[in-house]
């Protein structure tokens, strides 16, 4: 009985023993089919996971192009900066770290707790964008878990302020925002390349495995800007601005063969380097989005108009007694009585009254088609963001008062820009050209009157710089000079205000015309605030900078060196020095 028992016992004994060995040797022979899969039948699927693990696709930053001047000056340029960025979830596992990164982040340590612990599902967050290298440099040696750093690039302006308003700005992502940097914002932007990485458990790039796309770095723009006639037109509006107290400024400056625009500059200004939030309003091109009624600017438009009836010309007498002009019930006023004169001293002394006759003569399609010729109405062509068309009415809807109100300057809505092309194509014996802010761009042109009625107005316009004149200011000593000012007044709610716009429109040489230029002086308040007062020496100022840097003749030596003697020099850089010493020998060919 006893044996038997001892038998079982043996049996089972050695039964579950086998069963046991049997379990093991399953189990053995499952991790070796196991690991036999993994190493030979699922390479790839297992591989793929390693590498999400440790192979990162990493975007390789590209700057974007450089803005310069026509000759090749700065701009807009690209520098390299850093930017700090945290994996949330790896450094949510170092909560001891965070009063050391907040303190090197110049940040309050709660908020920065907060923002991660918003993110705790998210793989990236950006801390901080755009530093200095050495100092994100010294925030990456305190070799905190899940703190990392990109290279990035930011813009910066060398001109600031001076040329703010035509260059714009980026965002922060270097994106174009305002101006030309976002007008150009495809040419100028590159395309990001990227390359495969080996990072360790860390986050370190241990090796740089292959380039998988090659970075395109944006393209550079030559603007037809000169910086130097910008920085004199900045400068003249600026003494413009003090000297009339007013509230702001704008000025064009134009080739009138080439339709490129050699400066423009609006005040207040802002420096695009260190923008605040609160300053929209100084960001607001007020050359192309901002318009204005012309006043007496226009007339140069309204006797072109009645030239080409062919019952005007400039020696055509006009009765303007007694100054005044009453229509339908409408009082039109010049300064003073002029009495008879012909359509020249129309344009000399800028009589309204005049205007109103000539208008009388024509018809409103006439009117409308000569201004709509020139660009009134609609938008210049430049491509600049944000350009208002100006307004100008229907002929249809016009009546005798509107014609007449029209013919001197008001009734319509023009912004600087449209008035420097306008004048451009007058200078440019009747042909208008597109703007542009491209150096070396095509030109694009066409006729809009003929050139002796063009060539005409010019003889015109040149009496109004000369000593009967209105804008005596505005003569460029040594050069011919032709233009016209303007005064209008403020609309208003129920009518106008008794605040001013004081406009100059001119030309130069009048000889051989180069350059056309805009002057807007917005509520003068020290008293004066006709345009041939107010916004006339500031062409004047421009315009002779621009001459002497640009060596076009004058039409008068003897003039020209007595006024060059009382100038400063201009530097290398086009900027004027302190003192000057002209002799005749400088003078080479123009003796």
């Amino acid at each position: 009985m006893n044996a038997r028992k001892s038998r079982m016992r043996s049996a089972n004994f050695r039964l579950r023993l086998y069963v046991v060995l049997g379990v093991l040797a399953l189990a053995g022979g499952a991790l070796v089919l196991r690991a036999a899969g993994l190493q030979l039948l699922d390479t790839e699927f297992y591989q793929r996971q390693g590498d999400a693990r440790f192979l990162r696709e990493l975007p390789i930053p590209v700057s974007r192009g450089t803005i310069t001047d026509r000759n090749g000056e700065p701009l807009a340029v690209s520098s390299p900066v850093e930017s700090i960025w945290a994996d949330p979830g790896e450094l949510l596992q170092h909560p001891d770290r965070f009063p050391q990164l907040a303190a090197a982040l110049s940040t309050p340590l709660e908020p920065l707790i907060e923002r991660i612990a918003q993110r705790k599902d998210k793989s990236f967050l950006y801390l901080r964008r755009q530093m200095n290298p050495d100092d994100a440099a010294a925030i990456l040696d305190l070799d905190i878990p899940g703190v990392y750093s990109q290279r990035e690039f930011r813009r910066f302006y060398p001109q600031g302020d001076v040329a703010a308003h035509v260059i714009g700005f980026t965002n922060i992502d270097d994106r174009g925002q305002e101006g030309l940097e976002l007008a150009f914002d495809d040419w100028l932007t590159g395309k990001p390349g990227a390359k495969r990485v080996i990072r360790d458990m860390r986050g370190a790039v241990v090796e740089n495995v292959e380039l998988v796309r090659a970075p395109e770095p944006g393209r550079d723009l030559a603007l037809s800007i000169d910086r130097r006639v910008q920085y004199m037109a900045y400068r003249a509006l600026g003494e413009a601005l003090r000297d009339n107290d007013a509230s702001s400024a704008s000025m064009v400056v134009m080739d009138v063969k080439t339709g490129e625009i050699l400066a423009m500059v609006n005040l207040p200004s802002y420096n695009p380097n260190a923008r605040a939030a609160d300053n929209t309003a100084a960001r607001r091109n007020r050359a192309v989005t901002d318009v204005l009624e012309p006043g007496s600017v226009i007339k140069a438009f309204t006797v072109a108009a009645a030239m080409e009836t062919g019952r005007w010309t400039p020696t055509t007498p006009i009765n303007t007694h007694p100054g005044e002009l009453t229509l339908f019930g409408y009082t039109i006023h010049d300064f003073r009585d002029y009495g008879v004169i012909d359509v020249t001293h129309l344009i000399t002394k800028s009589s309204n009254v005049g205007a109103t006759k000539l208008s009388m003569d024509m018809t409103a399609d006439q009117m409308f088609d000569m201004l709509q010729r020139f660009g009134f109405g609609n938008a210049s062509g430049s491509g600049f963001p944000g350009e208002s068309a100006g307004v100008l009415p229907p002929a249809r809807s016009w009546g005798p008062v509107e014609k007449a109100t029209i013919s001197y300057g008001y009734g319509l809505a023009v912004t600087p820009m449209q008035l420097a092309q306008a004048y451009a194509a007058i200078a440019n014996h009747g042909r208008f050209v597109t703007p542009t802010f491209v150096h070396g761009a095509p030109v694009q042109s066409r006729a809009v009157v003929d050139p002796q009625i063009a060539d005409a107005v010019i003889g015109m316009l040149e009496t109004v710089t000369g000593p009967e004149g209105t804008a005596r200011r505005a003569a460029v000593p040594g050069y011919r000079t032709a233009g016209k000012s303007g005064t209008s007044r403020k609309a208003a709610a129920g009518g106008y205000e008794k605040r001013y716009q004081s406009l100059f429109a001119g030309l130069v040489p009048a000889s051989d015309p180069r350059f056309a230029a805009v002057v807007v002086v917005n509520d003068p308040k020290n008293g004066d605030y006709y345009g041939g007062l107010v916004s006339a020496p500031a062409f004047e100022s421009v315009m002779e900078a621009a001459l002497r840097l640009y060596d076009i003749n004058p039409d008068d030596v003897d003039g020209w060196l007595v006024q060059r003697q009382q100038l400063p020099a201009l530097g290398p850089d086009g900027l004027p020095q302190e003192a000057e010493t002209v002799s005749v020998a400088t003078l080479g060919g123009m003796q």
